[in-house]
């Protein structure tokens, strides 16, 4: 029986997504590790290898296919020893349940090597009950344990039908698999979905929304509806900031050039570890408080934004830091993100500065608590010892989920970010 290969789950947010092109064509040999495809997922276009050896026999679902579902079957493998006679009946056939497969003996199906968003923890696919095997990750259970939610009822969208994070927020969203027995969670209510609006009296292009756009309008929506926002504003004199810069870019032999924003990004990450009960997100009945500092920096891309996370941020200097965020953010803007390097993350940046905007209130990347919103630095009027001067000056919002981090904690993360930026060589000692 032919092995059937899947669309991949590539993201903890990717319900769907776009077969782009196919890297290998029907009869031709795969090895383990060969990239067979592209998908564009809500993120980013990733590549996608294999994981099992033998002859692409069949493309099912073909380039450039858009709203291609996960699970979907996209291709037929032949193992050694089959021929192209088993083909066209495996392709007739429905999709069966993984369970089924399993249960008649039928050829397991395959999926393309991916990265699962969860922590790295001892995978647990502990037999249940009459002897069947349900496959899922550690998070997964102790998701659906906490929401009590029935695992013999999920489909697992990872690899060989695991279940992952993603399918625990799909049930609860749907409100399905709540366990029969013993105490049950009443089931959230799922959000309505918003209303279409009908099309305007006069001419109009009618623009589909892509799965980033999607993804985008979905998670903020949730953002301001759920999470009970408040913003804190600060001036910051950045004058020594800016020669400073300036001084470090005119080094001789340097190999870096550093923006106001790699400052920005290096004060954030120092208030935080200063600050470190500002580092956490909510839990539903806990705080999860952060042990490393990662640094989102919001990137402009073609149709969407995307956030890439600087790594143990308050580790590094000013050079690697500004060197890291240019590769990150050009690998944004090709669309070749790997899942690490934008999942995750405890504070996100936005900075609109270089658009000419003096300030703005970002909303919060869940499940993060805080955003900063930098805007642009311009010279301004200031009192300095009682006389009128002139300096340059940037606006700071802090946007805090106030379910994490109460205004006196917030004023203090802004502080810090304050301090850091006016005196910046303190970041020498």
């Amino acid at each position: 029986m032919p092995i059937e290969i899947l669309m991949p789950a590539l993201s903890p947010t990717m319900t769907e997504g776009t077969l782009a092109s196919w890297q290998k064509n029907e009869g031709d040999k795969v090895e383990p590790g060969d990239v067979i495809a592209e998908i564009e997922t809500d993120k980013a276009t990733m590549e996608v290898e294999a994981v099992d050896e033998g002859v692409l026999g069949k493309i099912l679902v073909p380039a450039g296919s858009e709203h291609v579902a996960v699970n979907t079957r996209i291709a037929l493998l032949l193992a050694e020893g089959e021929d192209a006679s088993a083909l066209d009946e495996a392709a007739a056939q429905p999709s069966t349940p993984l369970a089924e497969r399993q249960g008649n003996g039928a050829a397991q199906p395959t999926q393309a090597r991916q990265t699962e968003a969860e922590p790295a923890e001892a995978k647990s696919e502990a037999p249940q009950d009459g002897g069947d095997r349900i496959i899922a990750s550690p998070l997964a259970r102790r998701m659906a344990k906490q929401a009590g939610l029935d695992l013999k009822a999920l489909r697992g969208s990872g690899p060989h039908g695991r279940i992952i994070k993603v399918d625990i927020e799909a049930a609860l969203a749907a409100g399905k698999g709540r366990a029969a027995a013993g105490e049950t969670p009443a089931a959230a209510e799922p959000p309505a979905p918003s209303p279409a609006t009908a099309p305007p009296a006069g001419g109009f292009e009618e623009i589909p929304l892509n799965n980033m756009r999607k993804t985008i309008a979905r998670r903020l929506t949730e953002a301001k509806r759920d999470i009970p926002h408040f913003y804190l504003e600060v001036d910051v004199e950045i004058d020594a900031l800016l020669r400073i810069r300036a001084d470090l870019n005119a080094r001789v032999g340097a190999d870096y050039k550093l923006s106001v924003n790699d400052f920005v990004i290096k004060a954030c990450a120092v208030a935080l570890k200063r600050v470190p009960n500002a580092n956490a997100s909510f839990g539903g009945d806990k705080i999860y408080k952060y042990q490393d500092v990662d640094i989102s920096v919001a990137v402009a891309i073609d149709g969407g934004l995307i956030t890439p996370v600087l790594r143990h941020a308050d580790q590094k200097g000013l050079a690697t830091i500004s060197n890291e965020m240019k590769a990150l953010a050009a690998r944004a803007r090709d669309g070749k993100l790997q899942p690490e390097e934008y999942q995750g993350g405890g504070f996100t940046i936005s900075n609109l500065g270089m658009y000419g905007i003096k300030a703005f209130q970002a909303v919060i990347n869940p499940p993060q608590a805080c955003i900063l919103a930098v805007g642009a630095g311009e010279e301004r009027p200031v009192v300095k010892d009682g006389a009128l001067a002139v300096a340059n000056v940037v606006t700071l919002n802090l946007s805090v989920d106030h379910r994490v981090v109460d205004g006196a904690l917030g004023a203090e993360v802004l502080g810090q970010i304050k301090s850091v930026l006016e005196d910046p060589m303190a970041l020498l000692l």
